[in-house]
């Protein structure tokens, strides 16, 4: 694809008014559109394209569109279908003229992902950042947390484990033309019905025995299907067929588990939470600023790390979207065992000295205080912002769907600001609601 040509905003229609003149300009969309320096992204994506082929979609369109799926919530195909109701979605995209045609098909989405990486969502944050400068240069502390972004997979059993590895067999015996004996096709139908409700205790012994026998199947039928393999095929579905075999061969009590067959790279947590013990998908860490809660720092590890062990990489990344190291770090008391990390200093509650100042006391409660206001911060990540269930595929997916709910919080935080602030200009205060009774007043 080829770099698509810059447009033309002196170029106006003599048919009709410009989009953004039949439109509300005091709306936050529009005003967030004026406030987005969107030459940052032409200059940043446009050496990723080529000279040669098809033009492709402009930009300022992919990026507009990559905002608001985070901002408004939406999966690619529900946001092309609205983009093309919604004139504020076409305006803050770049349009001039309204469009009756979808912007991309959804899978450009995916592509454009793709092409600009984590590297280039990392850039959206920072422009995203750059909408609160003053508030975060003014704030030398920054708040630190971590929680689970959950992959969309089903809960993992072995018996869902083995009847999948026992159904993708079979699809690739039949591409491949491989004969088989036997299929298990009805027996494992049945094994089906017995794995139900395991946890009764009248049928605990029952599904014991299916998944014992489910397992049996699979393996029994991963071997019929390697030994009628050639070498090149052998070769080209290596790493499929070593995902099932590590899947059978591992036992309750191993590390690195794997819990999905489509996204290997997954893994268990448990956050003690009583209503979900077990999650699974990757450990996200949330850094914000102490005071204003812009956010400055999303990651995603592909390891279940001990918490204060992810501060090295959390602070750097800050460093590289923020530009700015952070004096002080304020976490919980899961980060204990790190009181600092090259220049920035980490607090963790902990009892006071028995000489302590009172000041200084006052100081770290005010802190720590300050420091739960990222939970909320975090709730609304993933209830607005796409956080709480990630459709992103691979480890990649996880780290661009973090970094986007994260530049969506600073994007609807500074709407959330730019209509609080036309509140207060043209809301009548009780000083100019009484005027008049002066006047009146004042000429008797």
């Amino acid at each position: 694809m080829s770099q698509p040509k810059d447009k033309n905003p002196a170029q106006q229609t003599f048919l009709h008014e410009d989009l953004i003149d039949q439109l509300n300009p005091k709306n936050p969309l529009l005003q967030l559109a004026r406030k987005i320096d969107w030459s940052i992204f032409e200059n940043e994506f446009g050496g990723l394209y080529s000279r040669l082929g098809k033009p492709n979609k402009h930009i300022r369109l992919m990026v507009g569109l990559s905002m608001l799926k985070h901002l408004e919530n939406l999966s690619d195909e529900v946001l092309v279908q609205r983009w093309v109701q919604n004139p504020y979605y076409q305006a803050f995209c770049g349009e001039t003229e309204f469009q009756w045609q979808l912007p991309c098909d959804p899978t450009s989405l995916t592509n454009f992902r793709k092409r600009i990486g984590v590297a280039g969502h990392e850039k959206i944050l920072g422009v995203s950042i750059l909408l609160h400068a003053d508030k975060v240069a003014q704030e030398d502390e920054v708040c630190i947390d971590t929680t689970v972004q959950e992959k969309n997979i089903t809960f993992p059993t072995d018996a869902k484990q083995y009847r999948k590895i026992h159904g993708k067999l079979l699809k690739l015996a039949r591409r491949e033309g491989i004969t088989l004996d036997r299929t298990f096709e009805k027996e494992v139908k049945q094994l089906k019905q017995h794995t139900r409700f395991a946890t009764h205790p009248k049928n605990r012994k029952k599904a014991r025995k299916a998944v014992k026998r489910l397992k049996t199947i699979s393996g029994r039928l991963m071997r019929a299907v390697t030994r009628q393999m050639d070498a090149e095929q052998q070769e080209q579905y290596a790493e499929q067929l070593a995902l099932f075999r590590r899947l059978l061969e591992q036992k309750r009590s191993d590390k690195n588990k794997l819990y999905s067959l489509h996204e290997p790279h997954v893994y268990c947590m448990s956050k003690g939470k009583a209503h979900q013990r077990y999650e699974f998908g990757t450990k996200a860490s949330i850094a914000t600023t102490r005071d204003s809660s812009v956010i400055v720092g999303a990651l995603a590890f592909d390891q279940n790390q001990y918490d204060a062990h992810t501060l090295p990489a959390v602070l750097a990344q800050i460093k590289r979207v923020a530009d700015k190291t952070p004096i002080v770090g304020i976490a919980d008391r899961g980060y204990r065992g790190k009181s600092k990390v090259n220049n920035t200093r980490i607090v963790t509650p902990k009892p006071a000295r028995k000489n302590a100042a009172q000041e200084a006391i006052k100081l770290a409660r005010k802190r720590f205080r300050r420091r739960a206001g990222i939970e909320p911060v975090i709730g609304h990540l993933k209830s607005d912002h796409r956080l709480k269930r990630n459709f992103l595929k691979g480890f990649d997916g996880d780290q661009i769907n973090l970094i986007m709910a994260a530049a969506a919080f600073n994007l609807r935080k500074w709407m959330r600001e730019f209509i609080f602030w036309l509140l207060q200009l043209f809301t009548p205060t009780k000083w100019m609601m009484n005027r008049p009774l002066l006047l009146l007043n004042e000429l008797a």
